[in-house]
């Protein structure tokens, strides 16, 4: 067999990432996402693309993506092999050296169907034998109007918090007894301090207003929570959904999330995306309550 030469591409090889043909069962490539495009975004940069080549023949590879303004990369989200060259595809893995989380989208019950579960499972070998750790399972929906706009229950009253340290406390307060992975891993890791920065840090990364952020407070004036509806590089989506442990029980989610779907759909969204934990089924009920459809799964590695 010719040896394996596993390298970054370089300026003017961008079309040798096209000449691996793979069967776009599983991954972004589901999605029709066209990698030319994706770099041309500065969403992929060409140091975080690697391929795997035996002659001239590409055999496998990997692309890492971010915002176009990061640094650094969030997340593996391109990671193909040709058929028998799973060794290629841990090798640059192990080579590119980028700590960040494979992100590995898989269509809705994809361990129903045996191709789309031999290929998620084979990227998922991959990842774990390049040294990855199985770390959550993830839902994403995507509401359309045709899914119709959830009524407002009307119980809560939402008003705009400019103040990033009111937000700090409040988001300190949510990720107590949270059931979301990440937000346990930040709080497990740095104390809940930390996991409530890391929140604030993602929400000012999203690219969109400031003041679409609300604070939900009943009649009364208790708080609530806090629902941030906003916009990724993607398109519109439900950024958090928070309530603080002394409310819950009652369905606030429910309304924090009616809240901001109501608010993006006033924007002009007419496609919102969101996420939870497979794990967390209070808030998988809350989705399928307003409506929002199941559009993939997601298996995290780390």
């Amino acid at each position: 067999m010719t040896d394996l030469v596993v390298r970054p591409l370089h300026a003017g090889e961008e079309h040798l990432f096209h000449q691996l043909h793979v069967p776009p069962l599983v991954g972004v490539q589901t999605l029709g996402r066209d990698y030319r495009t994706t770099l041309e975004r500065n969403q992929y940069r060409l140091g975080w693309t690697w391929i795997a080549q035996r002659g001239d023949r590409v055999v496998a590879r990997a692309a890492w993506w971010a915002g176009p303004d990061d640094p650094a990369p969030l997340a593996l989200d391109w990671l193909d092999f040709a058929p028998g060259e799973e060794d290629a595809a841990v090798e640059i893995l192990r080579a590119a050296g980028v700590d960040a989380e494979y992100c590995l989208i898989l269509p809705p019950r994809w361990r129903d169907d045996p191709a789309v579960r031999a290929a998620g499972e084979a990227r998922i070998a991959v990842a774990e034998r390049a040294g990855l750790q199985p770390f959550v399972e993830r839902l994403r929906y995507t509401w359309t109007p045709t899914d119709g706009l959830p009524d407002r229950p009307d119980r809560l009253r939402f008003t705009a918090e400019p103040d990033d340290e009111v937000i700090l406390d409040v988001l300190r307060r949510i990720v107590h007894g949270s059931l979301d992975a990440h937000q346990r891993r930040a709080r497990a890791e740095g104390g809940a301090d930390a996991a409530a920065r890391d929140e604030l840090e993602f929400l000012h990364w999203m690219p969109s207003p400031r003041h679409w952020w609300r604070l939900a407070h009943t009649p009364d004036g208790d708080l609530v929570g806090l629902t941030v509806p906003g916009r990724n590089y993607g398109g519109p989506v439900i950024g958090l959904v928070g309530v603080v442990p002394e409310q819950r029980g009652h369905g606030y989610a429910y309304d924090l999330l009616v809240a901001a779907t109501h608010l993006l759909v006033s924007e002009g969204a007419e496609e919102i995306t969101a996420e939870t934990d497979t794990t967390n089924t209070p808030m998988a009920a809350t989705f399928a309550r307003a409506g929002y459809p199941i559009s993939q799964e997601r298996v995290y590695l780390k």
